[in-house]
Parts: C-alpha cells; structure tokens; sequence
C-alpha cells in the first residue's frame, strides 16, 4: 500500500486556509493550468512510504505509539508560500508551516518517523524534508509561478497545536475525478503537553 505519515491541520484551519485561496484561484488559474488540493487532502507529509506492505501495518502502528509517547504537540501555523523546485519551473505550489515553539521540531519528527517507517519495514522515501502543505500541482509541464507564489505569499491561517500523526493510506485515482483516495489508518496521540 502506498502510505504517508503526517499531520492534519484542523478543520478551523482548513476553513482559513480556504476563505484565503477562493477569491484567488479563478484569478491565477491560467487557463487550468494547476489542479487546486482538495480541502480534505490538505496535510504536512512527515515521511511517504511509496510502498507498505500490510503484513507490516501491525509492526509500523506499534513503534509508533511508543515513539508518540515519547514527543509532545507542538504549536503550528501556515504561513507564506512557494513552489517546487522553483517558481521559475514550477510542479507544486506550497504553503510554508511556521513552528510556533522550538524550531526544528518538524524535522526531528520526520528523521524518528521515517526510522520507525524503516524498523517496520516499510519503503521510506529519502526525499529531504521541507515543511509544507502542498496547494497545487501544475497540470503537465512544470510551469511559471512567480505572480501565483507573490499572490499567495500574505497567506497566515490561525495556530494550532499539532498533537496527533496520522498514518494515511494514499489509493490513487480511486477519488473524485482521478484524485487519490485518502483512508486515516491510524491516529497517534502525541504525549506531554505543547511545546512552548
């Protein structure tokens, strides 16, 4: 199965984020040329696991409720925008995620995950960590994105406070119009209190 590890913004946040991108989606459509992230898909990938045996699922659900036991939430808020690899050829726009504790937090979370991902013995990507909620992908080609990312740069939604990862099983083109399909497999309650 293809499976992410991830943090889910609340659906307050959700709600900003949306009010923000609505008025300006029509406008920096270009002709159709990025196809906007579905509100229930909106999440920040902590580590993606291409491929997780089920037999495993067991194995990865377990070593991570020790390793939740051992973190506390943390206060998060999106922020700013970008896109891959660059806004001059771009595949995927993105919202920044600003750490509103102790920086380096996120990372610290995704290097342990991916080593829980990897004593289960799942398939972990090693692709380098950048905290982001991604908005948009360029249909086709990678495409210029220079006004897009200045239009969505004044992005800030309301914090929150991270306090679950969710390991996400990802079924591609089995949503609505092509669109992966996302299943919650498990939640893990994060222990301690936030993080100042």
């Amino acid at each position: 199965m293809r499976a992410f590890l991830a943090v889910v913004p609340p659906l307050e946040v959700v709600e900003s984020l949306e009010s923000f991108l609505e008025p300006r989606r029509d406008a920096l459509a270009a002709g159709g040329d990025w196809r906007w992230t579905r509100s229930e898909h909106l999440h920040l990938t902590l580590a993606f696991l291409p491929e997780l045996e089920e037999w495993r699922e067991e194995q990865l659900v377990a070593d991570g409720e020790v390793w939740a036991a051992r973190h506390t939430p943390v206060a998060l808020a999106l922020g700013g925008a970008g896109a891959f690899p660059s806004p001059g050829a771009a595949r995927v726009l993105w919202a920044g995620v600003d750490e509103l504790g102790r920086e380096g937090t996120l990372a610290s979370w995704a290097r342990g995950l991916r080593g829980v991902a990897n004593h289960a013995g799942g398939r972990v990507d090693a692709t380098r960590f950048s905290p982001h909620v991604t908005l948009a992908r360029a249909r086709g080609r990678p495409r210029p994105a220079g006004p897009v990312v200045q239009a969505l740069d004044t992005l800030r939604t309301p914090a929150w406070v991270a306090d679950e990862v969710a390991l996400v099983a990802s079924y591609l083109g089995q949503g609505p119009g092509g669109t992966p399909r996302y299943e919650v497999r498990h939640g893990w309650r994060l222990g301690g209190p936030p993080q100042p």
